[in-house]
């Protein structure tokens, strides 16, 4: 077997970001980022000031929600627990955040990690993630994004056909009982995996991440309409699923083939807006703004454009949505689905 290509998220150049500036786009629109990160990797540090710099730089952020990222587990004791470091680690934040007065409430939802294969061992991280969270622990995501022909993974790659194992779906069904909900991150070629889980699972809340993942690089390269056929029929079966909601972002990554960050010039929102306009109108279609909702997925975003850039290409998106749409699509959604209200 041909060995897969390895790709590597580009890491943020400020001063390459700082070569493009927009003016923001009704920047008194109330927004919610329901997909962001915190990390320290090298060369690429996203704590609290760098993400205060980002909600402070011209658009209406009321809240965010983190998203597990691998970071900041625990050194020490049972290796299911090790997770709860996370959350411990971004509740900090928050408290910090909340000390210092912003106006934007920082991590207002956390979404950690368990490895559902524990199956009823899952009760218990459930339970301590809830108790560091400080009322603010949501769910959580096991990643399960995997591709024989790609790796672009910052972490262990997950094993092929993880949702359905029966060890990770007795250890998913723990989900419904704590009253959380379940991000999923994967690729268009693994839709049809999760409707086979969220049809398992019709209580749960499942949102899929990055538009449903359409890959655009390595053996996909090119190959553009093909994939949005492909994707586009698995999209409107997840659609089906009631318990199902889409996140509008993420395409700022290099498994998505689109490269802005080779061009000398950082995009426009109006380039970032065409480029991405059929997946996203797409998903609107099939889902209904109820259940979309738009995030940064930034640091790694951060790679191709800069945070106000790309808040304008969702407003430029959603430009000929009714008002009640622009109100879901930007903060409803995510503030129903998260618990936030």
């Amino acid at each position: 077997m041909t060995s897969p290509i390895v790709l590597r998220h580009p890491i943020p150049k400020p001063e390459w970001l700082g070569k493009l500036t927009e003016d923001v786009l009704e920047p008194d629109l109330p927004i919610i980022d329901p997909h962001h990160h915190l990390w320290d990797h090298p060369g690429n540090k996203y704590y609290l000031d760098e993400l205060l710099a980002d909600v402070n730089s011209g658009h209406n952020i009321v809240s965010t929600v983190f998203l597990q990222c691998f970071w900041a587990y625990r050194k020490d004791g049972p290796e299911a627990m090790k997770p709860v470091g996370e959350t411990e680690f971004v509740a900090s934040v928050a408290a910090e955040a909340a000390r210092r007065g912003t106006r934007t409430k920082l991590c207002a939802g956390i979404i950690g990690h368990v490895d559902f294969r524990l199956g009823d061992g899952v009760d218990d991280v459930l339970k301590a993630h809830a108790a560091a969270g400080g009322g603010r622990f949501r769910g959580i995501r096991q990643v399960t994004a995997r591709h024989h022909g790609i790796m672009a993974s910052i972490a262990t790659p997950p094993t092929f056909g993880l949702m359905a194992e029966p060890s990770f779906r007795r250890g998913f069904a723990w989900l419904g009982r704590h009253g959380l909900s379940f991000d999923a991150w994967l690729y268009h070629t693994q839709l049809d995996q999760l409707l086979d889980l969220a049809r398992a699972f019709p209580e749960t809340p499942i949102v899929l991440n990055h538009v449903g993942g359409p890959l655009g690089a390595g053996p996909y390269r090119g190959k553009g309409a093909e994939v949005f056929a492909t994707w586009r029929a698995g999209m409107k079966s997840l659609a089906g699923c009631a318990n199902v909601h889409v996140k509008l972002g993420g395409l700022a990554m290099v498994v998505n083939g689109f490269d802005f960050h080779e061009n000398v010039l950082p995009p426009s929102s109006g380039e970032l807006a065409d480029a991405w306009r059929p997946w996203m109108d797409a998903c609107i279609e099939d889902f209904g703004a109820s259940r979309c909702m738009f995030e940064s997925n930034f640091p790694v975003d951060k790679g191709m454009c800069s945070y106000p850039v790309l808040w304008n290409a969702f407003k430029r998106i959603a430009a000929g949505a009714s008002a009640s749409e622009k109100t879901a699509l930007f903060h409803g959604t995510a503030e129903r689905f998260y618990r936030l209200g």
